[in-house]
């Protein structure tokens, strides 16, 4: 039986989402045909932008690789983790848990490439964007990466850390501003690479030519392990 881990609490109203997000996904018309899930909470887990930005000294790695053993040791055959930047760690956690981790980015730009998308505007955090993660998974498909300018980026990590993550008002100028800039740069489509952008697509009507991370990272999740309702297979807003 396939067996769903999940390396939760960055952040916790994210993860709460993502399970939402898989059970909702799920095609079940019993209890028993649901995805069985083992979701471990960790938000002590220290902060994956700082660490990377080298504001911090802190690396949230062996936290994490303590999180997934412990999934594994509950018999998860999949790992998924509703944090687009603890990504950046995906090849050494996965090396040291010996189960497969569901690489999101890789997974929602192989979605683009399979719909002829050659650009994509990217809003994500300073960590995420610093590393290069969506350049390097776009480049292999031989599409554009497109970023907002520095004042756009400072946009996006205030709705991240001063917004969403506060449990705070959302700034809808702020958003719309940056997707406008991303739109007049090219971006054919825009991803909202970073999971507390996910409940911004949850709670606000957005206009089309988005594509939520998190919502193909439980996509995936669902189709490793059971099966996805159809209405789940087209995901960019309308």
């Amino acid at each position: 039986m396939n067996r769903l881990g999940i390396i939760g609490g960055l952040g916790p109203m994210a993860t709460a989402y993502f399970m939402e997000l898989v059970t909702k996904m799920t095609q079940a018309d019993t209890d028993q045909e649901h995805i069985d899930m083992i979701i471990y909470s960790r938000p002590s887990i220290p902060d994956r932008t700082k660490y990377i930005l080298g504001e911090s000294k802190e690396s949230p790695l062996p936290a994490m690789i303590e999180v997934g053993k412990t999934l594994v040791e509950q018999h998860a055959t999949r790992i998924a983790i509703p944090c687009i930047t603890a990504h950046y760690f995906h090849d050494e956690l996965e090396n040291a848990i010996r189960v497969p981790i569901i690489h999101g980015i890789a997974e929602t730009v192989q979605y683009l490439s399979k719909r002829g998308y050659r650009s994509a505007g990217i809003m994500a955090t300073d960590g995420t964007v610093r590393t290069g993660l969506f350049t390097e998974e776009l480049r292999k498909k031989n599409m554009t990466a497109i970023y907002p300018d520095e004042t756009g980026q400072a946009y996006v990590m205030d709705l991240i850390y001063r917004n969403v993550k506060a449990g705070k008002p959302v700034d809808m100028e702020k958003f719309q501003a940056v997707a406008d800039e991303l739109h007049r740069k090219g971006a054919e489509v825009i991803l909202l690479g970073c999971t507390e952008l996910s409940l911004i697509k949850r709670d606000y009507p957005l206009q089309a030519g988005f594509l939520d991370v998190m919502e193909v990272l439980a996509k995936c999740s669902v189709e490793s392990c059971a099966v996805l309702k159809e209405e789940y297979k087209e995901l960019i807003t309308r």
